[in-house]
């Protein structure tokens, strides 16, 4: 039972669909009560509040933000803990969560919205981003496996360069832009083009929804 399978455990990890957290958050209450520990919630849109009293209140918790990346262990995490949280904890919770990749805390419950925009959603964006340049490719002439190629191997190219290096990205972006070349003329069409404020507008919607799920989810129906 989830009862003897907690009071073996330091922390429990609710991964669960956001639609059912609350009946299963409810049905672990008086385990937690028997046996207080830590509780990861990697449940998208459960703000710790709801997730408290759902789970009795009083309890330790760190909420996560994590992405499809962690499957082959190359995630990004965005971490918050409520108060209840020891160090001991926090530590615990980052220690499971490097498992699968990067793990950054962050002050402000309310930023787990912008870590939903820019990380949680954000494979999506470089999916699409390799799609398009992917089709692009093979419109200009090269096989559609030439071009799948060049393009994910460029996405990680360009993104371990940009972590190796430590440089900035606009700076790497500036060094590889000849004047008067083909990289500046590309540029220029997706510049001009809007690309920079279409991410601005994109990142925000993202956030806007998930504050809007999390107030939906976390609706007291009794």
């Amino acid at each position: 039972s989830n009862a003897e399978a907690m009071a073996e455990c330091a922390a429990t990890v609710l991964a669960v669909k956001p639609q059912v957290m609350r009946t299963v958050a409810e049905g672990l209450a008086p385990a937690l009560d028997a046996h207080p520990q830590l509780v990861i919630s990697i449940a998208a849109g459960i703000r710790e509040a709801d997730l408290d009293r759902w789970l009795g209140g009083g309890r330790a918790i760190v909420r996560c933000m994590p992405n499809t990346p962690a499957l082959v262990r190359s995630g990004a995490s965005g971490l918050h803990a409520n108060a209840r949280v020891s160090d001991a904890q926090r530590e615990l919770a980052e220690h499971i969560l490097r498992a699968v990749g990067l793990v950054v805390w962050v002050e402000q419950e309310a930023q787990i919205d912008a870590v939903t925009a820019v990380s949680g959603s954000g494979p999506a964006y470089f999916f699409l981003v390799m799609e398009a340049m992917t089709d692009a490719g093979e419109r200009l002439g090269l096989e559609r496996e030439t071009a799948r190629l060049l393009t994910l191997e460029t996405a990680l190219g360009a993104a371990r360069l940009a972590l190796e290096s430590g440089e900035d990205v606009a700076t790497l972006r500036e060094r590889v832009t000849s004047k008067g070349g083909t990289t500046e003329a590309a540029l220029r069409v997706l510049t001009e083009g809007g690309l920079p404020e279409l991410f601005d507008e994109a990142l925000k919607a993202a956030a806007r929804r998930a504050a809007e799920l999390a107030d939906q989810l976390g609706a007291d129906d009794t």
